[in-house]
């Protein structure tokens, strides 16, 4: 079982290859959502609205359901925990359990004379012309609550993270709500609460509360007009419910992270057409549980729901979010923002330090990289492949010029750091002033110190260091007929330097 990382100044990142071996359960309303869709071509005669031509008929799973759906969509498994009734519509509900995909496990209590919530929506094309909800919000019975945390109890010691999906529906109630946060807690599960009360103290002791801006206003009495006000709602909220963080969703805005004794993180949405917003909230908590049961910090957890929820509202409809459409977007982000890869040294000690503290070996190598060629990227793709997270040590301008001549670098610091941090193999790109990298590679103690089979071992610099400390030299066999000098050659570039 993989542990959340809920530690403030975590680094670890969201790898959606770690999903299939997490479990979440959630626990809440579930619901059919159908959508009748058709054609409008005329207003009725009978009264001032349209006349909808049925064309099609669809049912998916909503509520409590969808959010398993998302989890089973994105590579987890999901053991979904609620109420059904013992209707036509909880049959079919059943069913499409079953055949959506064999990743979610219900157990639903079935309770007799309470119907099962459905939210029917009337489509012409991408519109919205009426919903009709049919649901019975009443309290739950002592037998139906007895018989639903019996469920919840022998499910929870299955599950990496437990999500509490509250849609007010009557599920959450009171006896309900106080017993699993309980259970919960006393297995040491996180948990997150997608809340609709206005009274947050009742998911007191949650580790995530994740309301949006409208309930967040409702329970604070604080209107989300800026990011301050976010901040602002987001710790009463946190003082109320006495979790460890909550993720306040703000629509067209993004979200906003506030925890405790750390500074709150702002993310912007991210920019999509946006299609349809139903359901995008529980793509959202499915992605963040997820994440965090996958081993990611709260920061990166937050960041790839983010991601999920963007994908979300380009699509029609309840929709899911499957974990390839959620890794190819957050690659897309992270060549983005590789800027975020290029690090000073006090940083870079940071998250090595962080990287270490997770059992992984650290690699190091060290460079001009003038212009990236065949032979650097083989070069650096071997490093990669025998260690955990590949550090490059990049020469600034200087001191490229000192070792290189006057004529060199032909490509500055900041260009060369930002091709070197686009590439897939390299995890940190940290600049050095001096000529060799012996300063770097005290301050890391790489695990692993690679460099091109042209030196032999006692000509690396900074090998006897690594080798004090437990570590290895290793030296890769370089590729033929690539090389920076060969390349400025062809250029008719003057060089008085071999590279």
């Amino acid at each position: 079982m993989i542990k959340p990382s809920l530690e403030v100044g975590s680094h670890i990142q969201v790898n959606p290859a770690r999903f299939k071996d997490c479990t979440v359960l959630v626990l809440g309303d579930i619901m059919v959502d159908r959508y009748v869709g058709g054609r409008v071509q005329r207003i009725s005669p009978e009264a001032p609205i349209p006349v909808l031509r049925f064309d099609t008929s669809r049912a998916v799973l909503g509520g409590a359901g969808n959010v398993a759906n998302n989890i089973a969509s994105l590579g987890a498994h999901a053991i979904l925990v609620g109420i059904v009734g013992d209707d036509a519509t909880g049959r079919e509900l059943r069913a499409t359990c079953a055949n959506v995909s064999e990743r979610i496990t219900i157990h639903g209590v079935i309770a007799p004379g309470r119907c099962t919530t459905v939210k029917t929506r009337f489509m012409s094309g991408v519109h919205q012309l009426l919903r009709l909800d049919e649901e019975e919000t009443t309290p739950l019975s002592q037998a139906e609550v007895a018989a639903l945390l019996e469920r919840y109890e022998q499910s929870i010691q299955q599950a990496d993270v437990v999500i509490l999906s509250d849609y007010a529906k009557g599920v959450l109630c009171d006896a309900v709500l106080e017993r699993a946060i309980a259970v919960a807690r006393h297995h040491g599960k996180p948990m997150i609460a997608d809340p609709k009360r206005a009274d947050f103290s009742a998911y007191r002791h949650v580790t995530v509360l994740t309301p949006n801006e409208h309930e967040v206003a409702q329970a604070t009495g604080i209107q989300i007009t800026d990011d301050v006000a976010a901040e602002s709602a987001g710790e009463r909220a946190l003082a109320a419910s006495e979790a460890e963080a909550v993720l306040v969703t703000r629509s067209e805005k993004g979200l906003t992270l506030v925890r405790r004794d750390a500074t709150p993180l702002h993310l912007p949405t991210e920019a999509r057409e946006v299609s349809d917003v139903s359901g995008a909230g529980d793509t959202l908590v499915a992605a963040f549980a997820v994440s965090l049961a996958s081993g990611a910090s709260l920061e990166h957890s937050a960041r790839a729901a983010n991601v999920a929820a963007g994908i979300a509202v380009s699509k029609l409809g309840t929709a899911t979010v499957s974990g390839t459409e959620l890794r190819m977007a957050m690659h897309r982000q992270e060549v983005i923002a590789i800027d975020d890869k290029v690090a000073v040294l006090a940083n870079a000690q940071d998250e090595v330090n962080e990287w270490r503290a997770q059992g992984q070996q650290i690699g190091f190598t060290n460079g001009c990289f003038d212009l990236i060629h065949p032979g650097h990227v083989r070069l650096l793709q071997a490093a990669r492949a025998q260690c955990d997270r590949l550090v490059v040590g990049l020469n600034t301008d200087a001191s490229v010029q000192r070792l290189k001549g006057p004529t060199r670098p032909v490509q500055t610091e900041a260009a060369r750091a930002t091709v070197m941090a686009s590439i897939g193999a390299v995890d940190l790109v940290v600049l050095f002033d001096e000529d060799t990298p012996m300063e770097l590679i005290r301050a890391l103690r790489p695990d692993r110190l690679f460099k091109g089979a042209d030196y032999t071992i006692d000509q690396v610099v900074g090998g006897d260091v690594v080798h004090a400390n437990g570590g290895q030299v290793v030296l890769i066999d370089l590729e033929a007929g690539h090389s920076t000098t060969g390349i400025i050659r062809r250029m008719n570039l003057p060089e008085r330097s071999a590279s």
